[in-house]
């Protein structure tokens, strides 16, 4: 496969990321990758990638004081891929009850929420989950309601695309987002007797709860997918 040249890439240092091994990862695939806090740079890139591993609300109290929210925002209003990961996937979100309740950047209409394994749950979940696991398609629906089984189609066009069923990815998290449109939600997984949202696709701002640098070769796909999805975005800007 050719290497995609030109697209540079933006990923946020807000002081709360795994930045060099997302860098890697994007430099693996032909991107070229700055790890940045400035706003410029940001607007002015290709494509944003939103890391994150650690506390939701030091995570928007540094993006707030490093003035970058209004940023942020506006690379969604430029129809500007924007990627988040694992932490920054649920700064998407409108809110979160971690350590208390905070206001996320409401780029995605949801909460972000704990696992909470007490109904119907015969032994108890070890949070924050930390290891791999499976990713599933969302499973379509026939019209009286009934499950009809995973769409297979519904990872075309996506950072999914190519991947099997039930790939293994690699997460390190005790939250979880959950989009108030069901139609945004990409993949799930399931952790004990929880279905819980781990991939989102909305316009062109795509998220994932796992690690897809941390996730060997099927997660430097998503990034090869990531880079294609963002060169034919510049192509149609260029037009």
């Amino acid at each position: 496969m050719s290497h995609p040249c030109k697209i540079r890439v933006a990923i946020v240092d807000y002081g709360l990321g795994n930045l060099f091994s997302v860098k890697h990862a994007c430099e693996y695939v032909g991107m070229q990758a700055t790890i940045t806090s400035s706003k410029e740079w940001i607007l002015s890139s290709d494509a944003v990638i939103l890391p994150g591993v650690g506390a939701f609300g030091d995570a928007m109290k540094s993006l707030r004081q490093l003035d970058l929210i209004g940023p942020l925002k506006e690379v969604v209003g430029l129809q500007k891929p924007l990627i988040g990961i694992c932490l920054g996937m649920q700064l998407l979100m409108t809110e979160s009850y971690e350590f208390g309740r905070h206001s996320g950047l409401g780029i995605i209409d949801g909460p972000v929420v704990r696992f909470d394994d007490s109904v119907n749950s015969p032994t108890r979940l070890k949070v924050p989950q930390i290891g791999w696991n499976r990713i599933l398609r969302r499973r379509h629906r026939q019209v009286e309601g009934e499950s009809d089984g995973p769409n297979p189609d519904s990872w075309s066009g996506s950072p999914l695309e190519g991947l099997p069923d039930e790939t293994f990815m690699f997460f390190v998290h005790s939250f979880y987002a959950m989009p108030v449109d069901s139609n945004l939600v990409l993949a799930v997984s399931e952790y004990g007797n929880i279905e819980f949202c781990s991939s989102i696709r909305y316009g062109n701002t795509f998220s994932f709860q796992f690690h897809p640098e941390r996730s060997g070769s099927e997660g430097l796909r998503i990034y090869r997918n990531l880079a294609s999805l963002i060169q034919k975005q510049m192509r149609r800007s260029e037009g």
